[in-house]
């Protein structure tokens, strides 16, 4: 996995959960509060799901095979969204089913500086995990917001980790909300809502990680910023005289395909596009590095054949015709 994959934001926050989720459950058989219990599968869960983001990160780095001709980077996109299934399953759905049994059987917590010490070891824990992720996403976020960065990072494992983070902090918080309401009143009830608040957090971030990876699953394009850039380095000018139509792919977080029709002048020889493609092809690897899957096909600009093929809304791709007009039987875009 690249260094953009986060591999020290997922190693760190792995640590921390495996000794926060022990810690948790050690303190549930101490005190019985139901809130340490669903903090220690909410921690176990965290745990196995950075342990799938590595798997994920590993698998990814394979060679492509005759089956599997454009590679395997979508494997870290499969096993994002495996985790947002146990992130729903095993943590939320779990700790709502905790809390509703705590609130409808509630029973008094014993041994409370059990979960009173664990709640704060693992807050000073999950801070040390968050803050790494937080370092981490800064160096490839650049000006982006944080909601932008989750929602338009192509790489899912920094995103991941964030909000798994940021979620695991927030429950902790509730945790602690719950416990110390229960023993200050000697209502258990308060330690099931508290536990009840975590399932949902838990749901909700859920469906949020699902939501996005199923767009990178689905195929996302590159960004602005990287279209413009390669839209620039296409045409020369020269030969290449504009993009009659053009489409991008991600097929891995640091893989994207390129397709595109462009427009060349007429009376130029076939020696002279190839020759032309090959230089524009070395100029877009030049302005975007992750674009390695390149296709262009030459055509002769014909404005109605690119009104058809211009994407929706993306009216700029259409270069100006070409000065020097073509024979009529010349037209290729038939």
């Amino acid at each position: 996995m690249s260094a953009s994959g986060g591999t020290k934001a997922i190693v760190a926050a792995l640590v921390a959960n495996l000794s926060i989720a022990v810690a948790k459950f050690v303190a549930f058989l101490f005190s019985g509060s139901s809130s340490m219990l669903a903090e220690s599968v909410h921690s176990l869960a965290d745990s196995g799901n950075q342990g799938l983001l590595l798997l994920g990160g590993k698998k990814a780095k394979r060679e492509a095979t005759p089956e599997h001709p454009f590679g395997y980077g979508r494997e870290r996109y499969i096993y994002a969204f495996l985790v947002s299934i146990v992130l729903f399953s095993v943590g939320g759905m779990f700790a709502v089913y905790e809390g509703y049994e705590k609130i409808k059987h509630p029973h008094e917590i014993t041994a409370w500086y059990w979960p009173v010490g664990v709640l704060v070891f693992a807050i000073i824990a999950e801070i040390f995990s968050f803050r790494t992720a937080i370092r981490e996403s800064n160096q490839t976020r650049g000006n982006r917001s944080w909601t932008e960065f989750v929602r338009r990072s192509k790489a899912p494992e920094l995103p991941v980790v964030l909000l798994e983070d940021l979620g695991a902090l927030v429950g902790l918080v509730l945790a602690l909300g719950g416990v110390g309401l229960a023993l200050a009143t000697g209502n258990g009830v308060w330690d099931g809502i508290g536990t009840l608040c975590i399932g949902i957090l838990l749901i909700v971030i859920a469906i949020i990680l699902a939501v996005e990876t199923k767009s990178l699953l689905l195929g996302e394009s590159a960004g602005l910023e990287e279209v413009e850039k390669i839209k620039a380095a296409v045409v020369d000018g020269d030969t290449v005289t504009g993009i009659i139509h053009m489409r991008t792919l991600h097929l891995g977080p640091e893989e994207l395909l390129v397709a595109a029709k462009i427009a060349v002048r007429h009376d130029e020889t076939a020696v002279e596009i190839a020759n032309a493609i090959n230089a524009a092809e070395n100029r877009i690897r030049d302005a975007v590095p992750i674009a390695r899957v390149i296709y262009l096909e030459p055509d002769i600009f014909n404005a109605e054949a690119a009104a058809a093929g211009t994407a929706p809304g993306d009216p700029s791709d259409a270069p100006d015709p070409d000065p020097t007009p073509a024979p009529a039987p010349k037209d290729l875009g038939h």
